[in-house]
């Protein structure tokens, strides 16, 4: 069976990526390509690199006949994804990579994007998208909203460790490094070449990375209390890739047998032996994680490292492994390409 889908705002990162990603898949046809900016325009006029692929022309939304949908993609801005998913048809199933629909609680919305919002009937049905963590709501949700890059790798990192209890809940520390892609692709001074390059900055310093709202929702619902990590982001000169290094207290080798039984079945998580960091170079365009874990020399520390592509693993891949699970499809299917290297 082939299953029809649609991508909207296909003219941004996230949207390429859906795309290179399905034309590999063995079940799933793009019908739909939207772009408001650029309606009218080929995919091979927008991203050269897919110029052998057999595409629809890019258009509006308003053009695209969603009753032969089965599924679709919004890879929006947030804000604008809210309001465009609202007056989508009601029985469309939808995968939302925006932020849009992954806090449940509307006032904890507000509080970290600064609107109201304006798709309340959706935003309850919404199931959070960490396919690993919620793969059974996945399979039975008509809406599933995507999780943030950033928030994805320090979840990966952390879940196992506060479900198990080995770790002191207040005394987390995440320090992560996110390539400029996962800023999006508008015109951004900060983000020229000349400005970018030959350094590295933080950003969103003390507590205001938006991407804190799905930790602290998230930790706090595993933990049945509230747990508060302290969190840095930092752009890094890099395309692709985020590396979470987190600093915990708890024994390590402990610590590393959690992960080793977590993710024992899961396909796209890797754990590597005990002392071994990993590398974003080695998940580059893949949709798998690395998860490292050494001890710290100081006694009853560890530090926990996560790698992954955050256009893949932790958006555009991530979008399409559950989708293959709304679909009833295999969940690596399409997924299993082997990472860029070097």
């Amino acid at each position: 069976m082939t299953h029809k889908v649609a991508i909207l705002g296909a003219s941004g990162y996230t949207g390429a990526e859906l795309v290179r990603l399905i034309s590999q898949h063995p079940s799933i046809e793009i019908a739909a390509l939207a772009a408001e900016r650029k309606a009218g325009l080929t995919m091979a006029e927008v991203f050269p690199h897919l110029r052998h692929l057999d595409l629809p022309t890019l258009c509006k939304i308003s053009e695209i006949d969603f009753s032969q949908i089965d599924l679709c993609f919004c890879a929006l801005p947030h804000k604008t994804s809210q309001e465009v998913i609202a007056a989508l048809p009601k029985d469309l199933k939808i995968v939302d990579l925006s932020a849009d629909f992954r806090l449940r609680d509307p006032a904890e919305y507000e509080k970290w994007y600064g609107n109201p919002h304006a798709a309340l009937e959706q935003q309850e049905e919404a199931v959070y998208g960490l396919t690993e963590f919620y793969r059974d709501e996945i399979r039975g949700a008509r809406l599933v909203a995507g999780t943030g890059c950033n928030a994805a790798t320090g979840q990966f990192a952390l879940r196992p460790l506060i479900t198990s209890g080995l770790i002191d809940l207040d005394e987390i520390i995440l320090d992560l490094k996110c390539a400029v892609s996962g800023a999006g692709r508008a015109l951004k001074e900060n983000l020229l070449h000349a400005e970018l390059s030959e350094g590295y900055n933080a950003y969103a310093i003390g507590g205001t990375h938006r991407h804190l709202g799905e930790f602290d929702q998230e930790f706090s619902k595993l933990a049945g209390r509230p747990v508060k990590v302290q969190f840095t982001p930092h752009l890094v000169p890099a395309n692709r890739g985020i590396l979470a290094t987190t600093y915990v207290k708890g024994d390590a080798e402990a610590i590393h047998a959690a992960f080793v039984s977590a993710y024992a079945d899961e396909p796209f998580i890797e754990v590597l032996p005990f002392g071994t960091a990993p590398s974003t170079h080695h998940v580059r365009g893949s949709n798998f994680c690395h998860i490292g874990v050494t001890a710290d020399r100081i006694e009853g520390r560890a530090i926990v490292i996560a790698a992954l592509d955050n256009l893949t693993k932790g958006s555009s891949g991530q979008a399409l492994q559950n989708a293959n699970l709304m679909l009833g499809e295999d969940e690596t299917a399409g997924l299993m390409m082997a990472p860029l290297f070097p």
